[in-house]
């Protein structure tokens, strides 16, 4: 077990028993600190359901095309804790070092001296630590949970704000209608500080609007006032200040052709950053963001594979996670036509009949698995009688091996197209398992 190891196990321990979205611990927290978020490089704010670590992702790359350092706080991790805190420096930047992340890690536990809090609030507050005591020209901000309440909430006055698309997830933290939900997201809007909207259902827009009214924050919505489109396999955005003809995302999928938007709109909304366009054209290329999509070619899990056939990975959990899965599927079917077989491992927590009915005439074929070391991985044979009712066959499996060995016994021609999905913590096993962990 390494120190950061042994820090987040104690750290864990000291978890509230009730759980109430608040931000009293952090703000007590920070005081004991001496409140670092008042010392941090300008922050770009980021909060939405889906596409946030995306939307950062370009983001990241096209400041540092910029020739600017760029701070990054993003959750969960997928195989390393340290994946939460990149430390900006001109050129990618990097991971914070273990010896950096137990050393502030261990500061926080000392001044909150054993009092109750949540271990995400916690790491927030040693990141915001971190961040202030590493110079840098922008820091990346990913919401937790929500918007409003949110560890990450003690900003006083960011660059910009960002709302990606909001839908239903966490539904028993943040409320019961996609309405509810979006007036949590909204707290993070601050007055006379440009606000970027990604495309909404309408219920979601109408309450950012009224938000971004009420406390005065100058809006700019997907379609409205920007507009980002493929065209002939190339991106073009558009918007009051002139038009971008871009290569494609890194990233594949259709709907990166919208987070990519909403990142250029956010950067381009704020006016001391003044970026060039070759910035944009090099970053949107080169943007990365593990299990989004992401073809696994090497590793040992994809040696596991029928010898032809392809291995991708997607982290997505809910409705709209798995409909743009869906699509990205549907354009790779188009083409190259290959039969597709789902490995699908899902938390209890996560509305699992929503995620699979996406799949329906687009999946050959399912194998559930448990996720491991996941108390709420939600029963493998749950997931095929799921599968079933939408019409999928679907069988269980014990773990990612066994499920590969499985699909290499359904002889399938022409060879199959493998796509592990349904979680973040699954994706995260995958890339340990496979030997190519984020860097």
């Amino acid at each position: 077990m390494t120190a950061i190891d042994s820090s987040v196990a104690r750290l864990t321990a000291l978890h509230p028993k009730l759980i109430d979205l608040s931000l009293d611990r952090m703000w007590r927290m920070l005081d004991a600190l001496g409140n670092p978020q008042r010392r941090l490089p300008p922050v770009i704010h980021v909060a939405g359901t889906n596409g946030k670590g995306s939307t950062i992702a370009f983001m990241r790359a096209i400041l540092e095309a910029a020739g600017l350092a760029a701070h990054v706080y993003t959750s969960p991790h997928l195989v390393r804790f340290n994946e939460r805190f990149r430390l900006g420096e001109r050129g990618e930047g990097r991971l914070a070092s273990d010896a950096e992340l137990s050393g502030v890690l261990d500061e926080c536990e000392r001044a909150n001296a054993g009092a109750p809090i949540t271990l995400f609030e916690i790491t927030t507050a040693a990141g915001l630590l971190l961040f202030a005591r590493h110079p840098a020209d922008v820091l990346l901000l990913e919401v937790g949970l929500g918007g409003r309440l949110d560890a990450t909430n003690v900003v006083d006055r960011p660059l910009a704000t960002v709302i990606t698309p909001v839908s239903f997830d966490h539904a028993e933290h943040l409320g019961n209608t996609v309405g509810e939900i979006a007036g949590e997201k909204a707290g993070i809007l601050k007055a006379a500080v440009p606000a970027i909207v990604a495309a909404q259902p309408r219920d979601a827009l109408a309450v950012i609007e009224r938000q971004a009214a009420r406390v005065k924050a100058p809006i700019r919505i997907a379609g409205e006032d920007w507009t980002a489109t493929e065209e002939r396999g190339r991106l073009v955005y558009q918007d009051d200040a002139g038009l971008l003809d871009l290569p494609a995302p890194k990233l594949y999928g259709r709907h990166q052709f919208e987070n990519a938007g909403v990142a250029i709109a956010a950067l381009r909304a704020i006016e001391r950053l003044k970026l060039p366009p070759a910035a944009f054209e090099t970053g949107i290329a080169k943007a990365d963001w593990p299990a989004r999509m992401q073809r696994l070619t090497q590793g040992r899990l994809a040696a596991l594979c029928p010898p032809g056939s392809e291995l991708w990975l997607d982290g997505g959990h809910n409705a709209d996670g798995g409909r743009a899965i869906a699509n990205a599927l549907a354009d790779l079917e188009e083409r190259v036509s290959r039969p597709l077989v789902l490995v699908i491992g899902m938390l209890a927590t996560k509305d699992c009949e929503s995620f699979l009915k996406n799949f329906t005439g687009l999946a050959r074929r399912i194998v559930a698995v448990p996720i491991p070391h996941q108390e709420k991985s939600l029963a493998a044979d749950a997931i095929v009688d799921i599968a079933r009712s939408a019409s999928i066959p679907a069988q269980s499996e014990a773990d990612l091996e066994a499920a590969l060995a499985a699909i290499a016994r359904f002889a399938l021609d022409p060879l199959p197209r493998i796509l592990i999905t349904g979680s973040l913590y699954l994706a995260g096993e995958v890339l340990k398992q496979n030997g190519t962990p984020p860097s």
